[in-house]
């Protein structure tokens, strides 16, 4: 297993920052191992729910779960407001970092992850390949 840390700054959008740095790195089947930080802005799309939510306040990310690929990532993400409610939901784009996030990555060098469209659900499910000789 490989490991990746980064670091984002003030108004980096979190999931685009991300799905950089998987095509940067070449990251064929990663797993978010630790992330916390604060949003400034957070975009989440709720279970059940055909449209994403924008939430405008400033938040904790208290966790940050899923699976990456240089196809694409399937982030979910918990966070809480300034009177400790948390929320949580699927990661969208316009994320928007507030003062930090620290982000660190394991990479498996045995499987490569893709995104492929699934006609029964009708989303990019995962898609797991084993590359182990």
């Amino acid at each position: 297993m490989k490991v990746f840390a980064l670091r984002l700054k003030p108004h980096e959008d979190l999931k685009q920052s991300l799905n950089n740095f998987v095509i940067q790195e070449d990251i064929k089947a990663g797993f978010i191992l630790s992330a916390i930080g604060s949003l400034e802005e957070a975009k989440i799309r709720f279970a059940n729910q055909a449209i994403s939510t924008v939430l405008t306040e400033k938040f904790e990310i208290i966790a940050l779960n899923g699976t990456i690929a240089n196809t694409g990532v399937h982030l979910h993400i918990a966070i809480s407001d300034g009177k400790g409610k948390t929320i949580g939901g699927h990661l969208d784009y316009r994320c928007i970092i507030y003062t930090t996030a620290e982000i660190v990555i394991g990479a498996s060098e045995e499987f490569t992850f893709n995104r492929t469209f699934d006609e029964q659900t009708g989303y990019q499910e995962l898609e797991i390949i084993c590359d182990r000789s």
